[in-house]
């Protein structure tokens, strides 16, 4: 039985217990959040070595690290060391995106070294896979990208990303409505030239229940992918990725009637004032599913810092009740990054989610501040940098001051005002 369909019977499962252990709340609280489609537990019955994490609604923040090879640098050793990396930093799971070299084995690689569950795009390898047979990508065939789907569960991935709502309609609205950007899912346009070259429907929206039968053998957790989601500020909220999320509403649905468990993936590219609104619609149409979103970056101009632009972004959705935050690292739109590039993207966005964890008033999360505060006021070194989201940086940063007898940094010294505050007037 998959965890949805033993929620429903009522049975607490290991990996429930195991969850409510690590979230610190009950085991029912988890079983009906589950039973509900509220929240989600990741772990294939196929993946023994790793503890599972739950995403949802009444939990922490959860953050994944993007990982992967491409075919312009193939570097298998890289990778798994940015697996290492990320889940050292803090990241709750990453995402196998290869789309260079032996896709199947960097994914089982990173299976085995990764500490956390982990997740892919199946269709990234269907399509490599045509070409490293000398094909073209749009003469795939439905069964290559549902065997992949296939491949993937056996091997032991925790979560897939499918574009189902990429379908001829969804991409017509796009079309009729037009786009500064157009589709930048590389999952959303692989799909888009697929359907047009073959004047054919999405094999995974039409096969759709094909792919839920993958998912239950495997207790799979379906990752709908936002295909059409916007790659600006000024495609954002259009017809198209609206139309993707009212099939994704019916597709969670669907999976959900047959004992799969779904979270969606959100827009990437959205300005300030319309990322509450995206969170609150996502929840309305696909019946309070987990969330799960790329940023959201709410600017477009900020190539080399937007690991920032994304916590910002990340950080009010997070408070508006998304679930899941995909980190964004200082690469993005510029190159592959490097393992400074994922440590600091996983503690940007580790930021953004503890943020939103203070605005949901999730358990504990205040308490870490309060921490800190009290530590501060009392110049307990060692216990801030203990209490710091990236205890070696700031530990590494941390000069104290002399002239203040190690009361206060080097910043103001003899000014600092926490300092100031515990003298009697007649000795300043």
């Amino acid at each position: 039985m998959t965890q949805l369909e033993m929620a429903r019977k009522g049975i607490i499962s290991e990996e429930m217990a195991l969850c409510a252990l690590k979230e610190g709340v009950s085991e029912e609280f988890i079983r009906k959040g589950i039973e509900s489609g509220t929240i989600v537990i990741v772990r294939n019955s196929n993946h023994k070595n790793v503890e599972p994490c739950a995403i949802g609604k009444g939990l922490r923040t959860k953050v994944n690290a993007n990982v992967g090879t491409s075919r312009d640098c193939v570097d298998y050793d890289l990778e798994l060391a940015k697996v290492k990396i990320a889940a050292s930093a803090g990241a709750d799971a990453v995402m196998d995106l290869s789309t260079g070299g032996d896709v199947r084995r960097m994914r089982k690689e990173v299976i085995r070294a990764s500490a956390v569950p982990v997740g892919t795009v199946p269709i990234y390898q269907a399509a490599t896979f045509a070409l490293d047979q000398r094909k073209a990508i749009v003469e795939m065939t439905a069964d290559d990208m549902l065997e992949a789907c296939e491949e993937n569960g056996a091997d032991g991935i925790d979560f897939i990303t499918v574009h189902c709502g990429v379908t001829r309609e969804s991409v017509k609205r796009i079309e009729s409505e037009g786009r500064l950007l157009g589709i930048v899912s590389r999952g959303g346009s692989i799909l888009a030239k697929w359907m047009d070259y073959n004047n054919k429907e999405n094999p995974l929206y039409e096969y759709y229940d094909r792919l839920l039968v993958i998912a239950n053998h495997y207790d799979l957790v379906l990752s709908l992918g936002d295909g059409l989601r916007p790659g600006c500020i000024a495609d954002a909220t259009d017809r198209g990725q609206i139309q993707e999320l009212i099939l994704l509403g019916e597709l969670t649905k669907r999976a959900q009637e047959k004992g799969v468990q779904v979270m969606i993936e959100g827009p990437g590219h959205v300005p300030l004032k319309a990322i509450e609104a995206n969170v609150a619609l996502q929840k309305r149409i696909c019946r309070s599913a987990p969330f799960y979103v790329l940023g959201p970056l709410p600017s477009d101009i900020a190539p080399g810092y937007d690991h920032i632009t994304s916590a910002i972004g990340g950080a009010l959705a997070g408070a508006a009740g998304a679930d899941f935050l995909c980190y964004v690292t200082a690469a993005e739109h510029l190159k592959l990054p490097t393992l400074e590039d994922v440590k600091e993207g996983v503690i940007a966005t580790r930021i953004a989610a503890h943020i939103a964890d203070l605005a949901k008033e999730y358990p504990g999360a205040i308490e870490r501040d309060e921490a800190m505060a009290r530590f501060r006021s009392t110049f307990d070194w060692e216990g801030q940098i203990r209490e710091a989201i990236d205890p070696e940086k700031a530990g590494a940063l941390l000069q104290r001051s002399k002239t203040a007898a190690d009361e206060g940094c080097t910043m103001c010294g003899e000014f600092c005002a926490i300092r100031l505050g515990k003298k009697k007037a007649k000795n300043l």
